[in-house]
């Protein structure tokens, strides 16, 4: 998605989650997940035992735009090196892996995540390697386990996906977003005096083709003609707009 100003770099205050990518397999994918993570604000990656070893010119380019996160990216040997500053961790798997773990949505997990930093905690995310996800002895060292509510058919994410779903849901449980917005451009919402004016003028323009027949049933037709208006979400514009409508519909007419 397009819509990146650098001008509009945020200082993303406050501390965040580590996100942990244990045994990575590909540069690109890497670089994707720094995207992912910089994309919603984070920036506190750690990699255990990339196969392809580090610093990684396939994830330098991959990452574009994010290099903040590569650029103080702490890579370790194993997991528990990753981990050994952390008081709550969680694992992202998609498989039962008959382990009596709390299982919690990216949602959830994410709100958890919020209350424990807030209460002075470090909390990490561990995220397993390409082709197999994270083994048991990984996922033994988490508190609790986040599970994607997936296709039960096709599981497996791709790991900057993952990544990015939490990442998306930390940077949401701490944002107030509106649901919907109307972007209104220059326009405004037409006030009820303009509609009123407006559909005088469309009930003229009817009126002189004779539209409202036969006359008893006159006043139901214009109750519905406004109700309709009336749920239109107009604007200035529009109805200057269709102002302009019926001005050139009449004068047709009279040339007709």
């Amino acid at each position: 998605m397009a819509g990146t100003d650098h001008s509009l770099a945020e200082d993303w205050q406050g501390p965040t989650p580590a996100f942990v990518l244990v045994e990575p397999q590909m540069g690109e994918n890497i670089g994707a997940a720094a995207r992912a993570m910089w994309n919603f604000g984070l920036d506190r990656m750690r990699i255990v035992n990339p196969r392809d070893g580090w610093p990684n010119p396939k994830a330098q380019a991959m990452a574009s735009g994010a290099a903040r996160v590569l650029d103080q990216v702490q890579v370790v040997d194993t997991t528990a090196e990753a981990l050994v500053d952390m008081n709550y961790v969680f694992a992202t798997t998609a498989r039962d892996r008959d382990l009596t773990k709390t299982v919690m949505t990216p949602e959830r997990a994410m709100a958890h995540a919020r209350e424990l930093i807030g209460q002075g905690q470090k909390v990490g995310v561990l995220f397993g390697p390409e082709r197999a996800g994270l083994a048991n002895d990984d996922i033994v060292r988490a508190n609790a386990i986040i599970s994607v509510p997936v296709n039960p058919a096709f599981a497996s994410l791709n790991l900057a996906q993952c990544v990015l779903l939490t990442a998306y849901e930390w940077r949401r449980q701490g944002t107030e977003v509106p649901a919907e917005v109307t972007e209104m451009g220059k326009a405004r919402f037409a006030q009820n005096i303009e509609i009123q004016k407006l559909l005088e003028h469309l009930e003229g323009r009817l009126d002189d083709v004779g539209f409202f027949w036969p006359d008893e049933k006159r006043d139901s037709m214009q109750a519905n003609l406004r109700n309709m208006f009336s749920r239109l979400p107009l604007t200035d514009a529009d109805v200057r707009t269709f102002h302009g409508i019926l001005k050139a519909l009449g004068e047709k007419r009279l040339k007709s």
